[in-house]
């Protein structure tokens, strides 16, 4: 028999948490990666397949969108069957989409494979969260979301210059092959890696059976929070075992999926057609529509997909609400940065690719310092972050105004997007850990789903609206109003999860 998973200390991580960490890294590492070199390769894409500007913006467009409406659903489904079932069939797909994208002979290829890409993701990711919360808990839960954060920052800042090396190395055509090739190998070492490394708890669901093919034998070192961590007494192993069947709620499920789709399509769709935007008001219909089914559906007694008194935990709902507008405003930045540079001012794309280099790794190195305070300094080091990045957009702002004015150097630029990087560093990853610290361990997968959902609304929003107003301002009166005015749009929205931070301190010291 087994024995009961343990943590060890919620100070020091254990080697097999260190494990199991560094195996969620490399997909996490991978996905993102493909993320943010993809704006790289497109014009050597768009040249090497005659694409037309529909079929480019649906390499973008289309994974996103995939990835986006899955999330919950996927989150949902990994709680009930096992994290580890749904993470190695992620892992398949997302390996499988890079493989065919890399070597499609049409762009309809392409995009049908990115669209597999997309759905990798959407079911590989809720689960990197999910058992992070299961598998860590305390300080090291902390610690372990500030890696993950700096991984987010390594990514952003090697993948366009990773993807302008390969372009750069390999010619037009081979280039942007490379560069979604390169993902393969990685998918498939952290396959072999999950089915070494995770424990046996990460095979069984709630349904409380061990998933066929997974690796019973081996005895878990880790999994069950500590007493007293937030988690205690919430474990889903008494659960586990009562519960002898999985309760799926396919209509809530079903609904959920399409009020996210409804709510993506318009900021996502290719087309110009003004009846795209039909689509919000039905989402509200089917969103309210899930909402009341979810409602009747505990009061039978049922398991939801999402248990909506979630949303009446106070570090939940406001951390989702922080969370989505950093990402409705945070997202667009280096869009803005990149047209800034290579439509104002006639740098190249490496140059481009470059500048926010010292920022990414600014993010990358402050995330895991901050991890091991978060739990300790709380809200207030989110808040503290909103207003280093606020001031590093200011500060960008004004180097713009003296580049157009007086012939400053687009240089200095490194050291005032510097700050929003390092202000990005102290909000992402201690949000995310303060959010999810009170989530039953039953729901973690569901919950970060819930938290990623939001991310990536707010990220496609603020993407359409900022873009918008970009190009609209950069055709009346040039790129550095345009930059300048899209940036006051981001510090709005910071501003705005500023002040959700400063409300959540304030009831967390009332409570």
């Amino acid at each position: 028999m087994a024995r009961a998973p343990h943590t060890g200390s919620d100070v020091t991580m254990t080697d097999e948490q260190k494990h199991i960490l560094a195996l969620l890294l490399i997909p996490a590492f991978a996905s993102l990666l493909a993320a943010s070199s993809v704006n790289v390769i497109l014009p050597s894409l768009r040249e090497d397949m005659s694409a037309s500007t529909t079929a480019i913006q649906w390499v973008v467009s289309g994974y996103a969108l995939v990835f986006g409406v899955l999330l919950v659903a996927a989150g949902r489904a990994g709680d009930l069957v096992g994290r580890g079932c749904l993470f190695v069939s992620g892992l398949a797909l997302f390996g499988l989409g890079s493989l065919g994208s890399g070597l499609a002979p049409t762009m309809t290829w392409v995009n049908l494979a990115r669209l597999l890409t997309g759905i990798g993701s959407g079911l590989l990711s809720p689960q990197v969260s999910g058992m992070i919360q299961q598998y860590f808990s305390g300080n090291t839960r902390g610690r372990a979301f500030g890696v993950f954060g700096g991984v987010i920052g390594v990514s952003v800042a090697v993948g366009p210059v990773l993807a302008g090396a390969l372009v750069s190395l390999l010619g037009t055509s081979w280039g942007w092959r490379a560069s979604f090739l390169v993902n393969v190998p990685i998918a498939l070492v952290a396959i072999w890696v999950a089915r070494r490394v995770l424990p046996a708890s990460a095979w069984r669901g709630a349904a409380g059976s061990p998933q066929p093919g997974s690796p019973q034998t081996r005895s878990p070192q880790t999994g069950t929070p500590q007493a007293g961590s937030p988690q205690a007494g919430s474990s889903a192993a008494p659960e586990a075992s009562a519960r002898r069947r999985v309760d799926l709620d396919v209509v809530g499920t079903v609904l959920l999926t399409v009020s996210t789709l409804l709510v993506m399509t318009p900021f996502l769709a290719t087309s110009t057609t003004s009846l795209r935007w039909l689509a919000l008001p039905a989402a509200g219909l089917t969103l309210t529509a899930w909402t009341l089914w979810e409602a009747a559906y505990t009061r039978r007694g049922r398991a939801p997909m999402v248990d909506l008194t979630l949303f009446t935990q106070r570090s939940f709902a406001n951390g989702c609400l922080i969370s989505a507008l950093v990402f409705l405003g945070g997202t667009s930045v280096w869009l803005v940065i990149a047209q800034y540079l290579q439509a104002g001012l006639g740098v190249s794309a490496m140059v481009s690719g470059s500048i926010g280099i010292p920022a990414a790794l600014a993010s990358a190195v402050v995330a895991p310092l901050v991890g091991r305070h978060v739990l300790r300094l709380g809200r207030v080091l989110v808040l503290i972050g909103l207003l280093v990045a606020i001031a590093g957009l200011a500060a960008t702002m004004l180097a713009v105004h003296l580049t157009a004015t007086t012939g400053l150097s687009h240089w200095w630029m490194l050291g005032t997007l510097c700050l929003v990087g390092l202000g990005q560093g102290l909000v992402t990853s201690p949000n995310q850990t303060l959010t999810l610290v009170e989530v039953p361990l039953r729901y973690a997968g569901t919950a970060g789903g819930v938290l990623q959902t939001g991310q990536r609304i707010g990220a496609a929003i603020g993407v359409t609206a900022i873009s918008s107003i970009a190009f609209t301002v950069s055709q009346a009166s040039g790129w550095d109003r345009a930059l300048r005015l899209s940036f006051l749009a981001v510090i709005i929205s910071f501003a705005a999860a500023a002040a959700v931070a400063v409300l959540d301190m304030v009831a967390a010291r009332r409570g």
